[in-house]
Order: C-alpha cells, then structure tokens, then sequence
C-alpha cells in the first residue's frame, strides 16, 4: 500500500472534531486512527511530542498537530466550497482562548475549583457575539457556512450541552438556530461516525470509504 497521511482523532473532541470536518470537506483521503486518551499509542507520541489529538501525519513525514493548522491545510490543498473567504481570525481566537477558558471552568468546575455559573455567564456574553453576527446572516461570516462556523461550531455545542434546557431559553435564537443546522449536516454526521481505537496492525480506514 502506498503511503497515505494519517490523522490521529479522538471522537469527542472539539478540536479534532472541526479538523475532521475540514479535511472531509476538502475531498482529502487518508487513514483515520481514533485513539483512547488515557492509552494513547506510541506512533502518535512518537509523531507530536504534545501527545494530544489531533495530530495529521502526512505521507511524507511531515506531521501537523494543531487543528487549525490542519484545516488550513485541507482547504489549501481544495475548498469547493469557499471556507477560506470565511476565516475571521479575530473571532476564532477570541473562542479558542477566552471561549474556551470559560467553557472549562463551567464544564468541568471540580476540576479547577471555579464557580460554573460565573463562568457560564461569561461564556454566554461571548456567544451575544455570535447572536449579533447571525442576526445579519446565516452564517457568522457570510450566507454559507464557512471556516469560522467550522472552526468555532464544536466549542458551542459543548457549551450548550451542559445544560441544556438552560441554553435553549436563552434570548440566543439566532446562535442555537446556527447550532442546530450545522449539527444536523450530513458533514457533520460523516465526522462524527463511531470508530473502534485503533490498535497496530489494524487494517487501515480510509476516509472517504
């Protein structure tokens, strides 16, 4: 078999969520190995010394291990549908860095010893953001889904997940409408597909099959 990249995927993680989705997207081919975090293999610690996922091997050794690098990756080598004219880095910082801050302490408060409704407050002013934007458009950047939806879309619905008939009465229409839609996408299904971890010496899955 010739050598093909490799993405090492967790399923629920955010971050390699939206690396999945971006590499479908592209039309990339290559062979995905979910993992166990608490058992992570040698040949991904081996690939990326940071050891968590995602981590893309590419066939001629180069390795790519943080997911917005990868989905700029995917979509230069092909972006049929345009996601690149909708790559806002202002915005996808804010949610990678202050989003995320909250997100974690609201999500996980035993763990860092916070007050998760200080943090979910804080969490919910950044999503007003996104209010304010889908209430001119669809999407966050234009009438389509784009690289900022992508990139920011599995944060949210992790957010909204904690508690959810809280988030749905929030005066959020527009966020929990964009959630719902981009949720529902048939990319979004094909990324989220259940896979066994992948132990050496299996046979390879190739995505797209």
């Amino acid at each position: 078999m010739m050598p093909i990249d490799t993405l090492y995927s967790f399923r629920r993680c955010p971050y390699a969520m939206r690396a999945r989705m971006a590499l479908l997207v592209s039309g990339a081919r290559f062979e995905i190995r979910e993992i166990v975090l608490r058992n992570k293999p040698a040949e991904m610690i081996a690939a990326s010394a940071k050891a968590t996922v995602p981590v893309f091997v590419l066939a001629d050794g180069r390795v790519i291990d943080e997911s917005n690098d990868i989905m700029r990756w995917a979509l230069g080598c092909s972006d049929p549908e345009g996601w690149l004219a909708g790559y806002d880095t202002g915005l996808i910082e804010i949610f990678d860095d202050r989003f995320k801050h909250h997100l974690d302490r609201y999500k996980y408060p035993e763990r860092h010893g916070t007050d998760p409704a200080e943090h979910r407050t804080a969490g919910l002013s950044l999503l007003l953001q996104l209010e304010d934007r889908l209430a001119a458009h669809p999407y966050l950047c234009r009438e389509e889904r784009a690289l900022a939806d992508i990139a920011i879309m599995p944060f949210v619905r992790q957010f909204a997940g904690v508690d959810q008939g809280w988030f749905a009465e929030q005066a959020i229409p527009h966020v929990q409408d964009w959630l719902v839609r981009l949720v529902a996408s048939p990319l979004f299904g094909r990324a989220m597909l259940r896979l066994a971890p992948w132990m050496p010496g299996d046979a390879p899955i190739i995505w797209p099959a």
